[in-house]
């Protein structure tokens, strides 16, 4: 599609108080778990800043043309906001509040494809909105059913340009300064297709569930240990008593041949 040109108009300005967000439900039950996980184990592994801002179909607001527009992607990452929390509690407006968003998810439920909409008339779609008002500089577009993940990058030209995995399968985040890619396993009862973060030595930011599961390892772990410290500790003590005992059977039988030599008469040599 075309970049944003001279008839389009934005401005940043704050949601009115009493303007009218949707309340419509979520597609499915896979974005919430999955909006979560995300945040939390950015927050685990301290990658969270206090003034950052994750968001999870919450209002992102730009004026477009005199008219307010408002997208609310699956999942989101603000790497600063300038204003209090509680400012934002229903929306945010880039650069009136904070920095634009760094990157924003969204999770394919249905065939439409909104995700994909460049319509630019009232209301634009979807990628419009992302690539030519916000102009965020990542879009990540995820199908949890099938576990297949495109990013999108924008480029100098201010189009969305679709980026090659590394060989892991994995995209460099650069203003995250982590890896986003894909994991599948079980959380919270769910088994299927995750999207996950990794440090820039590969290491994958865990979820507090897996952290209390190495903990519960290394405990084990520690536990085993111990208890091979104890019976080593336990064989040793075997070993010096069996000692203990030969040298007292050795005394015994010394002062019995003594006691013998002396009943016959003779005088041993001590």
């Amino acid at each position: 599609m075309l970049a944003l040109t001279d008839p389009y108009e934005v401005t940043w300005e704050k949601l009115p108080d009493d303007f009218v967000l949707d309340n419509d439900p979520v597609d499915n039950i896979n974005q919430p778990p999955i909006a979560a996980a995300l945040t939390e184990s950015l927050e685990i592994a301290g990658s969270l800043p206090a003034n950052a801002l994750t968001t999870t179909n919450y209002g992102i607001c730009a004026t477009l043309n005199g008219r307010m527009v408002v997208k609310a992607p699956d999942w989101g990452y603000v790497p600063f906001i300038r204003v209090a929390r509680a400012e934002v509690m229903r929306s945010y407006t880039p650069i009136l509040q904070g920095e634009p968003p760094a990157i924003v998810m969204e999770f394919i439920s249905d065939t439409e494809r909104h995700e994909y909409s460049s319509k630019e008339s009232d209301p634009p779609g979807k990628w419009f909105f992302y690539e030519q008002v916000l102009r965020v500089p990542n879009y990540a577009i995820f199908e949890p059913q099938t576990g297949y993940l495109k990013v999108y990058q924008l480029s100098d030209r201010g189009l969305y340009i679709r980026r090659r995995p590394d060989s892991k399968n994995r995209y460099w985040i650069s203003e995250m300064s982590l890896f986003l890619g894909i994991w599948e396993g079980t959380r919270e009862n769910r088994t299927g297709y995750w999207l996950r973060w990794w440090d820039e030595a590969g290491e994958l930011l865990l979820w507090g569930s897996e952290l209390v599961a190495r903990e519960r390892q290394r405990a084990e772990l520690e536990r085993q240990r111990a208890e091979l410290e104890r019976q080593r500790a336990e064989q040793e003590r075997q070993r010096a008593e069996q000692e203990r005992q030969r040298v007292e059977l050795e005394r015994q039988r010394v002062e019995q041949l003594i006691a013998q030599l002396r009943a016959a008469g003779i005088e041993p040599e001590l």
